[in-house]
């Protein structure tokens, strides 16, 4: 559409023409891409994990060379994207204890969990730890998707109450435990989260996946203050 009303067209990506990626590989718990095209060779390293990132990056990047500024500084582009950090709650770095990564992503649907745990694997040299949980008075049916999902794609899954409304939260957990065997049962979040922490080392990856960027926890008719984010930072900070 664009071309065709004769406005100029700048392609990003593996098939590229203004920015390509010729490669990429994992360097601990980033990424480091080999970048060429219309603005020269160039080497990043970027500090979010997930391909997905690497598509964001380079389209960003692209937005930013269209302008007059961009252009008139292409390697102070390409060094900007090694300070990238990412959108709030969606594969959000948050620390790493004892060498090990420290994620938090909104990921509470069986397709979204499959995606964040697939994108998540090649960074883990160690163990792939999951914590999640499933909201009450919403889709039943997805429990035992997540469960299995989980179960199939990480090595250590605890599984922990999210927003479970009016149901009773042994029953939702139950539904996913159901369908995932070998999976830890702790019920009080902020604990699974310690958890979890507590058993991470060198190597592992782990995800607090569901909540993301909320800072509440609605049991019953109540939302009580609660943020994955701070959760983690603070059990991170234990742990150190």
């Amino acid at each position: 559409m664009a071309q065709a009303a004769g406005r100029p067209v700048r392609t990003t990506g593996r098939a590229g023409r203004a920015i390509r990626l010729a490669a990429a590989a994992t360097e601990g718990f980033a990424q480091a891409l080999d970048l060429d095209g219309a603005y020269g060779q160039h080497r990043v390293r970027l500090p979010l994990v997930g391909a997905f990132q690497v598509e964001n990056a380079l389209v960003a990047a692209g937005l930013v060379l269209a302008t007059p500024a961009g252009l008139a500084d292409p390697d102070g582009v390409f060094a900007a994207l090694e300070h990238l950090t990412g959108v709030p709650g969606r594969m959000e770095r948050i620390g790493e204890a004892r060498g090990g990564l420290c994620l938090v992503d909104y990921a509470h649907k069986p397709e979204a969990l499959e995606s964040v745990l697939t994108a998540l694997r090649p960074f883990a040299a160690g163990r792939l730890v999951c914590v999640f949980g499933c909201g009450g008075d919403r889709d039943r049916g997805k429990r035992p998707l997540m469960g299995a999902i989980a179960a199939r794609l990480a090595d250590t899954v605890i599984v922990t109450d999210d927003n479970p409304r009016s149901e009773a939260p042994d029953a939702i957990r139950a539904a996913i435990l159901a369908a995932a065997p070998g999976a830890t049962e702790i019920a009080d979040r902020a604990e699974a989260i310690r958890a979890a922490v507590r058993g991470l080392g060198p190597g592992d990856v782990l995800v607090v996946a569901g909540k993301g960027h909320e800072t509440g926890q609605i049991v019953g008719d109540r939302t009580l203050p609660f943020s994955d984010h701070a959760v983690l930072r603070a059990a991170i900070a234990e742990r150190d």
